[in-house]
């Protein structure tokens, strides 16, 4: 452009100075301003490519900050639904591990019931078994009845009868009601040196005779009755072992 410029201010000059220009310098003249002419069509055509370049780039630029938008917020919405699963996953953790300390708590329970009924059941076993020990020996005590007059335990129930006429007075103070228990003892003495005192018939008063046990000691025999075995005795704690031993071999539950 400045070239074409310069040449027309170049004609100008040249034709106002009376047309004392060649024909060659203005052939020259017309040339370089035809170069300049396809010149400044090229770099028009130049700037109309880089302006749709620039126009082209504008908008991709738009798409891409337009995409990034879209990838940003959906990232945030991937993000904020992670938050989410997180907390329902910190919810379940939660919920799982109260559900395991709740089940090692009755696993816990459990267990000590277990342990106790365990201790209970080997208790049971062990009454069992000396219930089952002391029906044998009641079974072979019954086959061997006829030899309890030899024993030497036997001579001491007729003792009792020495202090049976010390009953009557009461009786003869009191009415005929009183006279049975005056007469009851009688019968129990004669069968007492053939026969073992049945603790769940005998009366408080037959077992305070002939079994020299206290009163308080035969009433709480009374109370407890029944019994299976002779070892319920001492099972029911109706008296100790050792009181047990002693009379054992003098007693029978048989019915």
């Amino acid at each position: 452009m400045r070239k074409a410029l310069i040449l027309g201010a170049t004609l100008a000059v040249a034709v106002g100075a009376g047309g004392c220009v060649s024909s060659g310098k203005y052939q020259q003249a017309v040339a370089d301003t035809e170069t300049t002419r396809a010149e400044l069509d090229r770099v028009r055509q130049q700037k109309t490519s880089l302006e749709q370049q620039v126009k082209t780039l504008k908008d991709s630029n738009g798409k891409i900050i337009a995409e990034a938008e879209l990838a940003q917020a959906e990232l945030q919405r991937i993000k904020d639904s992670r938050d989410k699963e997180r907390e329902a996953i910190e919810g379940r953790v939660h919920e799982q591990e109260q559900k395991i300390k709740d089940l090692m708590t009755q696993h816990k329970a459990l267990r000590q019931e277990y342990d106790e009924a365990k201790q209970r059941n080997e208790t049971l076993t062990a009454a069992v078994n000396r219930y089952q020990k002391e029906l044998k020996d009641r079974q072979s005590g019954a086959l061997g009845a006829p030899m309890l007059p030899k024993t030497p335990m036997m001579p001491t129930p007729p003792a009792p009868p020495a202090a049976a006429p010390k009953l009557p007075p009461p009786s003869s103070k009191a009415p005929m009601a009183s006279q049975p228990a005056a007469v009851q003892p009688a019968p129990a003495t004669q069968s007492a040196a053939l026969a073992p005192v049945n603790v769940n018939t005998a009366s408080s008063n037959d077992m305070v005779l002939f079994l020299g046990l206290t009163k308080d000691v035969a009433e709480r025999i009374v109370s407890n009755r029944p019994y299976k075995v002779r070892g319920e005795l001492v099972a029911k704690n109706v008296l100790p072992k050792a009181t047990y031993d002693v009379i054992k071999d003098r007693i029978t539950v048989a019915p």
